[in-house]
């Protein structure tokens, strides 16, 4: 007979994220915002970050829990160190850092892309995340964790979102190597891929029975995703419960890949 497993006397809650210390970027609206509530809800303390000051008041202060405000612009090398100190002097340490931050514009093909639309995009939603994750790295300790918004979107472009998805697939390679980088000192990097939610990004596909018929046809489940379904992800992987995990991509997306 095999050796049994030791089963400990207690088990870490699934999305238990109390006292977790987390900065969120693109915090000012859309999945950002419901980041913010749920992790606000779950008891951690938050830092808001985006680049319309406005905005993340509005959100700060329907927040339950504390929240600190930091607008800027992620693809400042000095604004991400100014996050992470911010966040040090205010809570005295850092547990998360969700990089969540970034833009998707509907471009033409490559023949009438302009190469600095290409640019902004690669520049906002890919090396926007790796200097949060540098930042975050200087000063989490040991059980850290990074969390990158990753998108089906960069396994199954679509056309006009080739910028859009390059940046999403290099989130995927790039978490990856930071998970090993950073294996060592005992922080974790994952990346969270949503498929088609019910939000203000999906509404030009909801509004165009064409293109809604064409999401739904590819979604096993035959439905938007709620915001309900995509939190709970995101604690998860900001939670002690998924400390053996790594480098790795959680797909939310109702079966999108699968059909």
């Amino acid at each position: 007979m095999p050796e049994q497993i030791d089963i400990p006397a207690s088990f870490a809650g699934g999305a238990d994220v109390t006292g977790k210390r987390v900065v969120i970027t693109g915090a000012g609206r859309g999945l950002g915002r419901l980041l913010a509530h749920a992790f606000s809800a779950g008891g951690a303390p938050v830092a808001l970050v985006a680049r319309t000051e406005k905005d993340l008041k509005a959100v700060a202060d329907e927040l339950p829990g504390p929240a600190l405000v930091l607008s800027g612009d992620v693809t400042h090398e000095d604004f991400n160190e100014t996050v992470a100190d911010a966040a040090v002097a205010e809570w005295g340490g850092l547990d998360g850092w969700i990089c969540n931050a970034g833009i998707s514009p509907v471009v033409a093909g490559p023949r009438a892309t302009d190469a600095s639309v290409w640019r902004k995009v690669l520049d906002v939603n890919l090396t926007g995340a790796f200097l949060g994750a540098r930042a975050a790295a200087r000063v989490m300790p040991e059980g850290g964790r990074l969390i990158f918004t990753g998108s089906v979107l960069g396994e199954r472009p679509r056309a006009g979102l080739s910028a859009y998805s390059a940046s999403k697939a290099g989130l995927v390679g790039m978490a990856k190597a930071l998970a090993l980088d950073l294996a060592p000192a005992g922080i974790t990097v994952n990346v969270v891929a949503p498929g088609w939610f019910d939000s203000p990004l999906a509404e030009a596909w909801k509004r165009s029975p064409e293109l809604g018929a064409s999401v739904l046809d590819h979604t096993a489940q035959r439905r938007w995703g709620a915001a309900t379904d995509l939190a709970g992800a995101y604690q998860f992987l900001a939670s002690d419960a998924s400390a053996f995990v790594t480098g790795t991509v959680l797909t939310v997306d109702g079966g999108y890949l699968l059909v």
